[in-house]
This record gives structure tokens, C-alpha cells and sequence, in this order.
């Protein structure tokens, strides 16, 4: 498959260790440019664990994906949240692991623009205790199942 730079939010991005709370990870989507993403398809999220994520205590993960009016895609509940995902423990989050998440989809023919706001936002939301370490990718697509990584090309 060939991706889609512009819907990408993480090329193995290192998470945030400063404790429990939700995080903005990567870049933004703004859908006032990449328009009219998942027309007439489903579209799916794809997180995939590109370091293994560890803590010093038990803590859980949950990926979300969130839009605000601003790129500063908030944060702290004001944000609107078009996807949560079940809490996975550390422990369950090792390198190589891939999650693919079918997004819902909207009214009409615009599927991701409905009920969106301008800048889309993939999140991460820590449980329990800080993690100490790992990184992800994150991007959406229509094609998950076909899609591998392959180390950067260098020409």
C-alpha cells in the first residue's frame, strides 16, 4: 500500500513519560486541506508499537483519536473524542504490535468530516502509573491489511 503522508500522526514518535494523563502525539490533520479523507470507504486507525512501551509501575494505554477547533488539538476534555480505545496494560504493548481500529463512520458522503472539528488528533491517554519509555506509529488508512513497514529508503 502506499501511504498517505498528510494522514499520518506518528512515525515512531516517543510517547510521554511525564506521568498519567492524555497526550497529543505527533502531527495534526487538518481536514481544511485533506479533505473529503474516507469518502465512500471505511477507514480504519492503525497504531503499531514501534519501541515496547515499559513503566515502573502497571500502567495502561488507550489510543484515541480527538479534533479541536485549534491544532493544539486540547487535551483536557474539551477536546471531541470520535474514538476511544480499551485500556491495554504495558506489558501487552511489546515492539511489532499492531492495532487496527475501524473508525465510525459518519452521515453522507464526507465520512470523517461529520461532526469533526477543523484539526484531527491521535491521543494517548495513560493509566494507572507513567510510562518510561516507547514509541508508535499512527496514521489512518482504507487499506490496513496491506500495509508492512519498510525501513526508510535512502536514495
Amino acid at each position: 500500500m502506499i501511504m498517505d503522508e498528510t494522514l499520518e500522526f506518528a512515525d515512531a514518535t516517543a510517547l510521554d513519560t511525564s506521568g498519567t494523563d492524555t497526550d497529543l502525539v505527533g502531527d495534526v490533520i487538518d481536514i481544511g486541506v485533506a479533505r473529503d479523507i474516507g469518502v465512500s470507504e471505511q477507514l480504519y486507525l492503525v497504531v503499531q508499537v514501534t519501541t515496547a512501551l515499559t513503566s515502573g509501575g502497571s500502567a495502561t494505554v488507550q489510543w484515541s483519536l480527538a479534533s479541536d477547533s485549534v491544532a493544539a488539538v486540547a487535551t483536557d476534555g474539551s477536546q471531541s473524542i470520535h474514538f476511544l480505545s480499551n485500556a491495554f496494560a504495558v506489558a501487552d504493548l511489546t515492539a511489532g504490535k499492531q492495532f487496527v481500529f475501524p473508525l465510525p463512520m459518519g452521515d453522507g458522503d464526507a465520512a470523517i468530516t461529520t461532526g469533526y472539528e477543523r484539526f484531527l488528533g491521535f491521543q494517548t491517554v495513560t493509566g494507572v502509573a507513567a510510562l518510561t519509555a516507547g514509541a508508535v506509529n499512527a496514521f489512518l488508512t482504507t487499506d490496513p491489511q496491506g500495509w508492512r513497514a519498510y525501513p526508510d529508503g535512502n536514495n
